[in-house]
């Protein structure tokens, strides 16, 4: 049963979060140590204005949104050059045993920030098109479209890679 707006408490909330906030990192990093970093960040913020983001109908959107930005504003600045924080390092990526599982998770990891993160909500946090567009703030329709790319783009990427 959903908990009403505005009645949750926030160490209740930390923990059933925290883990999954974690995993949608590794997802959209790869790299364990980023992952706590930016979940706890998001967390962090999340706390400030536990007031606001309680009273909204789907708290859990609104923090996934901040982790989403804030391991978007990572990616761009490792892109562009800029100095990675001493958490995010590059060698640190996980691998998997199982090859193809270590290459498909590269390949979403090398998706446009969109892409990468529609494809972890929808295939990791196994969220429906809807869900992923309330915690995107973007349409349904963008959701299908961005998916859809991914999805080609993926299959190309996996295609080379046998």
């Amino acid at each position: 049963m959903a908990t009403p707006p505005g009645t949750q408490d926030y160490d209740d909330f930390f923990r059933v979060e925290y883990p999954k906030l974690v995993a949608v990192a590794l997802g959209l990093t790869g790299n364990h140590d980023t992952a706590c970093e930016l979940a706890q960040e998001a967390l962090l913020r999340c706390h400030r204005s536990w007031p606001r983001v309680s009273s909204m109908d789907v708290p859990g959107a609104w923090v996934r949104r901040v982790l989403i930005n804030l391991a978007t504003d990572l990616h761009r600045s490792v892109q562009r050059g800029r100095r990675a924080p001493t958490w995010a390092r590059a060698d640190d990526v996980i691998t998997f045993a199982d090859p193809a599982v270590d290459g498909w998770w590269t390949a979403v990891r090398a998706l446009p920030d969109r892409q990468r993160a529609v494809v972890v909500l929808h295939y990791l946090e196994d969220r429906s098109v809807l869900d992923v567009a309330e915690v995107m703030g973007i349409a349904e329709g963008t959701v299908k479209a961005t998916l859809a790319k991914a999805r080609r783009t993926l299959a190309r990427t996996m295609v080379r890679e046998v």
